[in-house]
């Protein structure tokens, strides 16, 4: 099944689209979850003792991770802004 084009009038939500929806949800709370928990580590802690207890290897590996997710969430911002041109609604919001 494919995401359809629809307007705020239209049927229910097809199996596709209830599963796009819940796997933003779930997004939505990892990232708010994983900026809290990153805000208090930078607000407690020093680079120093981040770098100094830290397992270099998971930790290399995680900022690929979070520079992976960062260039995707780039790419939905330019496509944004893009849109935003043509009367798109998540540029008033970024």
């Amino acid at each position: 099944m494919s995401i359809r084009k629809r307007t705020e009038q239209d049927a229910p939500l097809n199996l596709e689209e209830v599963r796009l929806v819940s796997d933003l949800r779930i997004m939505h709370s990892k990232v708010d979850e994983l900026f809290h928990i990153v805000d208090n580590l930078k607000r407690r802690h020093s680079h120093q003792d981040i770098f100094q207890y830290a397992d270099a290897a998971v930790l290399a590996e995680d900022i690929r991770g979070v520079d992976e997710i960062y260039l995707w969430f780039v790419k939905l911002k330019e496509e944004a802004e893009r849109r935003g041109r043509k009367g798109g609604k998540l540029l008033s919001i970024l």
